[in-house]
């Protein structure tokens, strides 16, 4: 079956992605982690049978519209940018697959909007980057000097695509051909040579962050089954998130596999199998 572009028109902008089978299957909705796109989850797709599998390039991301000029990338408005593609669906009940950032926008959703969420696949992803309250002003300070500073800023540009690909790899712990896959989804090329579509503000520091009593309660508020999926050598925070935010769930289930923070791309048809056995347990 012949994986399809997909866009959604929301109200202030278009959101891209990836689909692959049938209309009127139950729909699984992937979510990528942050400077990534919708090809990272090309690997899957082929795996998950008998779903209408939607993958979605985030704001900012692969072919999906940037923000406008006097936006920015704060976390909860990711969480809005859901909701709207929910409502303009009618989406009820949907599984989510989820991966690093996307993880975490999905948390924030299921557990601000449990009757949307049936069930919830968490990929090298658990719980949320938290702070200090004490670390707040600092924060917010050195948010808006990154953003003062982005704006000075030129991208990268490469004379060719497999530069750019050489480029991820060195700071990742993708292997080429992965690497290539999402690449070749956030390139544009201009008279240069080939330079990054992802928005350059998406680079930028993050001007807040929840204190930690907030993202715990984000966690005891979600109502949907959750599953984990994680990679033997993946991020250090999940680990150290497992042992924090995984008693403070429902329902938690959680399956290694070796690989990295990218194990669903490793491992393809193993995190479809877990995937796939999870939700066709409710």
């Amino acid at each position: 079956m012949e994986i399809e572009e997909i866009c959604f028109d929301l109200e202030n902008q278009s959101l891209h992605g990836l689909s692959r089978g049938e209309d009127g299957s139950d729909i699984i909705l992937c979510l990528h982690g942050w400077l990534d796109n919708a090809a990272s989850f090309l690997p899957l797709m082929p795996y998950l049978k008998d779903k209408k599998v939607i993958a979605l390039d985030w704001p900012g991301h692969g072919f999906s519209s940037h923000r406008s000029q006097d936006a920015h990338y704060h976390f909860i408005d990711w969480v809005y940018d859901l909701l709207q593609l929910f409502e303009l669906n009618q989406w009820q009940d949907i599984d989510i697959v989820a991966h690093s950032m996307g993880g975490m926008v999905a948390s924030a959703f299921a557990a601000a909007f449990p009757d949307k969420v049936r069930s919830l696949t968490l990929i090298d992803s658990i719980g949320f980057i938290s702070a200090d309250a004490e670390k707040a002003t600092e924060q917010l300070r050195q948010g808006m000097l990154s953003r003062l500073q982005g704006t000075k800023k030129r991208k990268n540009i490469h004379a060719t695509k497999d530069s750019a690909i050489e480029a991820r790899v060195q700071v990742s712990d993708l292997d080429y051909e992965h690497a290539a896959l999402i690449v070749k989804r956030g390139l544009v090329k201009d008279a240069d040579g080939y330079v990054w579509c992802s928005d350059s503000r998406l680079r930028t520091t993050s001007p807040y962050r929840l204190m930690l009593s907030q993202a715990e309660q984000f966690v005891r508020d979600i109502e949907a089954p959750v599953q984990l999926i994680h990679g033997s050598k993946g991020m250090d925070m999940v680990s150290s998130g497992i042992k924090h935010f995984g008693p403070l769930f429902k329902t938690l289930s959680a399956h290694e596999l070796s690989g990295g923070h990218h194990v669903h791309m490793e491992q393809p048809e193993q995190t479809a199998k877990l995937i796939t056995s999870f939700i066709c347990t409710f």
